[in-house]
């Protein structure tokens, strides 16, 4: 009985050493690639960031660009205004000049016909 049971201790020694051994390599195992999918995590981190940065970094351009043209646009919208303005100004002196040269063509024509 005694050898019997030495026995059966030996053999669970020895199954109980070969799971301990198994265990400590699927944990070896899962520590490698727990690691590696930190580093591939970082990775991607780290490329999201620098997209992120062009990203920003073109959008700031496009907004200054976006900026200049709003700005020469409201310079044109200026200086079209201004001219308009001129243009009304110079008419307004056309018609009045219109109308004095009417006034005076109607005074000639009246002096005429006596």
């Amino acid at each position: 009985q005694l050898l019997l049971t030495i026995s059966e201790k030996n053999e669970l020694s020895k199954s109980l050493g070969m799971v301990q051994k198994e265990l400590q390599e699927k944990e070896s195992e899962t520590i490698r690639e727990i690691s590696e999918y930190q580093e591939q995590l970082h990775q991607a981190e780290k490329d999201h960031q620098a997209a992120l940065t062009e990203v920003n970094q073109n959008n700031e351009v496009e907004i200054q660009a976006c900026q200049d043209k709003m700005n020469s646009l409201e310079h044109f919208i200026r200086s079209q205004n201004m001219e308009i303005e001129r243009l009304k100004s110079n008419n307004e002196e056309l018609n009045n000049f219109l109308k004095e040269a009417n006034q005076t063509l109607g005074e000639l024509q009246k002096i005429k016909v006596r």
